[in-house]
């Protein structure tokens, strides 16, 4: 903890400082930022002047709504590399990871989430219908449409569940409906 042994500013940078740390960097590069918060009597830490540089002063920053085809290309990276908001940034020329990821945050989070919910719905919806055409082409009745429609039965060797748990004909130990059950004669 020896580094930060700064009497530091902190809040909203000034323009002055803006002023003062782009003619810095100008000047000398962006190298080690523990030089350039002290040379620069700032009164800032490292992290902040690195922060303030990257994120709003340097001149290649693109400002600015996010186009559609910027908006597509996070959405597509995101899906494929996760959370990794500096190496999306880096196939968006001119936008910074924080950018990145405040947008996300904020409105493409939202939209797919969004996304997933009509999708899920509406596949459940899907099932529920193939389902009821399923129980439609086998002929079969309501009672036995889901083991008709796993493949468990089809209506010609099927039986109704209704006459197998029948005992009324039987005696409570006649066991004649398993024989009939299991055809053994």
């Amino acid at each position: 903890m020896a580094d930060r042994d700064y009497n530091t500013i902190k809040g909203a940078w000034t323009l002055k400082e803006d002023q003062k740390l782009s003619e810095y960097i100008k000047d000398h590069g962006a190298k080690t930022w523990k030089i350039v918060a002290t040379k620069t009597g700032l009164s800032r830490s490292p992290k902040s002047c690195r922060f303030r540089w990257l994120n709003y002063l340097r001149p290649n920053i693109k400002r600015g709504n996010m186009s559609d085809q910027e908006e597509d290309l996070i959405l597509r990276l995101h899906k494929l590399i996760g959370n990794r908001w500096s190496l999306i940034a880096g196939r968006l020329p001119g936008r910074t990871d924080n950018e990145i990821k405040n947008y996300w945050n904020s409105h493409l989070s939202k939209k797919v989430n969004k996304k997933k919910a009509v999708t899920v719905s509406s596949l459940m919806q899907d099932s529920r219908s193939q389902k009821d055409d399923c129980v439609e082409d086998l002929g079969v009745n309501r009672n036995t449409k889901d083991d008709a429609c796993k493949g468990y039965g089809d209506t010609e060797n099927s039986f109704k569940v209704d006459e197998l748990l029948d005992f009324s004909n039987n005696g409570s130990f006649n066991l004649q409906w398993v024989g009939d059950f299991l055809e053994l004669d």
